[in-house]
């Protein structure tokens, strides 16, 4: 079975520094046509990750944000009027399966159910998009390949990918970074020298060890980036901490106020 092959990476490829074996799993998985699965939180770098892949395997990327009303037809396209003729438009599954490339799936669980009948002929051997409404029968080529990602903190009883879609996907687990690493990212992206940023790394630590008592959940890398990034800019340190650190992740005025104390604990 010939392989698909891996593209010479352009030179702007997003950045992003691996918490482990991920890119190398990532490439064997579209080599042999698997689909893959990311698991993790809210902002720790899945989507990142799959931006980064995207442009170092020179692929073209196709992202979907699924959400409670996203469905099928969203996906595959539908019928509508131009000029007053009615023509077939592509969805953005379709788009990828016809041209190659990525489609990621983004928070997957949000989408309607009829999403993951959808799914599951691409998520075998078959590789197969059945268009019902145009006939078509689609066989995905070599170069397209399927990611979808979701956060298991969120996944309730209505909310959660049944096994039979689960195990049509090879996974990844997602968590936060490493501190170091997490600060080597929120100074790259921020362009805030390190030793300002380190104390917002130790901070969003602090801030994650609260999670499932004052707080549903733990600030994100992304959110320590707009912190350190709105200091990058200027504003001082403690209203980017309050804008960036505390009012994105609570509306409760007591678990706010302990939130400021905390951080003005770990910051000084």
């Amino acid at each position: 079975m010939a392989q698909p092959s891996l593209q010479a990476a352009p030179v702007d490829v997003p950045f992003y520094m691996p918490g482990g074996n991920e890119c190398a799993l990532f490439e064997h998985a579209f080599r042999r046509r698997l689909p893959l699965l990311l698991k993790g939180p809210t902002g720790c770098g899945k989507t990142r990750f799959v931006a980064h892949m995207a442009a170092r395997c020179g692929l073209p990327l196709h992202t979907v944000s699924c959400h409670d009303d996203l469905t099928a037809a969203d996906l595959t396209g539908r019928y509508l009027l131009k000029g007053g003729d009615t023509v077939w438009t592509d969805g953005p599954l379709t788009r990828a399966v016809r041209e190659g490339g990525i489609c990621y799936l983004d928070e997957v669980v949000e989408a309607r159910k009829d999403v993951a009948v959808v799914l599951h002929p691409l998520t075998d051997d078959r590789r197969l998009l059945p268009l019902d409404r145009t006939g078509e029968l689609l066989r995905a080529p070599d170069d397209f390949m399927l990611v979808v990602s979701y956060n298991p903190g969120y996944q309730s009883l209505l909310k959660a990918l049944k096994p039979s879609t689960r195990q049509r996907f090879v996974a990844i687990e997602f968590d936060f970074p490493a501190e170091e690493a997490e600060l080597a990212v929120v100074s790259h992206e921020s362009g805030l020298e390190p030793g300002r940023c380190r104390p917002l790394v130790l901070l969003g630590r602090r801030l994650r060890a609260l999670k499932g008592h004052d707080l549903e959940e733990g600030v994100s890398t992304r959110l320590l980036v707009y912190c350190a990034t709105l200091m990058a800019d200027g504003l001082p340190l403690e209203q980017a901490v309050t804008a960036a650190l505390i009012e994105p992740l609570t509306d409760d005025p007591v678990v706010k106020a302990g939130l400021v104390d905390l951080a003005r604990a770990v910051l000084g």
